[in-house]
């Protein structure tokens, strides 16, 4: 009995230690110090529109060429349903999109990782991902198979961001000092991101693939560590308003939020017209929202977009 105790108080005492490190990394700069390209803020913007129609043919056609995204899709087999509705909607926009699953299943084709721990499926995903595409792609984005994405927004929203510079964008939350991007909104990294992402890897010091104390962090938490050791900060993504673009929630949610909170101004009040991502659906609302997102037209209205990003060559995507 004293000897199981003195384990338990021990084991208590490592937990508390650790939540202090974690409140202690959110108030000091850790990685590369104070070099070029440092990003101290932690809200950016999508580009206005008339940044873009002020742009010649000739820079549109190369900035819509020049942003290629890899899209990274985390799954496990309960996920099936949603594994199937991602496949068939909004991933074929990608430039490449590859599903990375915690065991091999037979019915899709998938990157078999060989664990159920979602921060080792994550960090094995990153690592090979870096491994097989550094360069071919140069910005990195993952999702969780209950996400729906707009790509062609997200390529809007990275348009005039250099993805040689460290960039770390979603949807951020605050756990203590701590600033993480919320993975049920989607992670962007910039291939500048995820080359310290797996240079920091090989430090098990700093960003171990295992934690042995009693409170573990989430994945995206960990995450978020780790790029920090790099100098790599979370950035909230918003649009030319202010408003959130990457939604950890389904439009149905935000409505009824909006509903409740700004009845006379539901559809303004709900989400931004630009949203890359929402989170929380069924297989049934993916389909349902490639079909608004797509296909349903309102006749007579023209948004008159500056920028046309074509769909991968091969592709089949809508």
């Amino acid at each position: 009995m004293i000897s199981e105790s003195s384990s338990f108080v021990k084991g208590m005492m490592l937990g508390g230690l650790f939540c202090v490190f974690v409140t202690f990394i959110g108030h000091n700069k850790m990685g590369h110090g104070t070099k070029a390209h440092h990003h101290e803020h932690h809200h950016i913007q999508a580009p206005n529109k008339e940044d873009v129609s002020n742009l010649s043919e000739g820079e549109r056609m190369e900035l819509s060429h020049s942003i290629r995204v890899y899209c990274i899709i985390l799954v496990k087999p309960k996920d099936l349903g949603n594994w199937a509705a991602v496949k068939e909607t909004w991933s074929k926009h990608c430039d490449k999109a590859e599903f990375y699953s915690s065991e091999s299943v037979k019915v899709f084709d998938s990157i078999v990782l060989n664990t159920n721990e979602m921060w080792v499926m994550m960090r094995k995903a990153y690592k090979l991902a870096y491994e097989r595409y550094q360069d071919e792609y140069n910005w990195f984005f993952l999702a969780h198979p209950t996400t729906f994405a707009v790509i062609e927004n997200l390529k809007y929203f990275l348009l005039k961001k250099d993805a040689s510079q460290p960039f770390y964008i979603g949807h951020t939350v605050k756990s203590g000092e701590l600033e993480y991007v919320d993975g049920d909104g989607g992670i962007v990294l910039s291939i500048e991101s995820l080359k310290r992402l797996s240079k920091i890897f090989e430090d098990p010091d700093r960003c171990p693939e295992q934690g042995g104390l009693i409170w573990k962090l989430s994945e995206d938490k960990q995450l978020a560590v780790c790029l920090k050791y790099t100098g790599v900060l979370a950035e909230n993504a918003e649009d030319s308003e202010g408003k959130d673009v990457f939604n950890t929630k389904s439009v149905g949610s935000l409505i009824k939020e909006a509903m409740a909170n700004h009845p006379q101004q539901v559809v303004e009040g709900s989400c931004s017209d630009m949203a890359i991502t929402f989170n929380g659906l069924a297989p049934n609302h993916m389909h349902v929202m490639m079909y608004g997102v797509y296909r349903l037209r309102a006749y007579g209205h023209n948004f008159k977009d500056a920028l046309v990003f074509l769909p991968p060559a091969g592709s089949d995507n809508d």
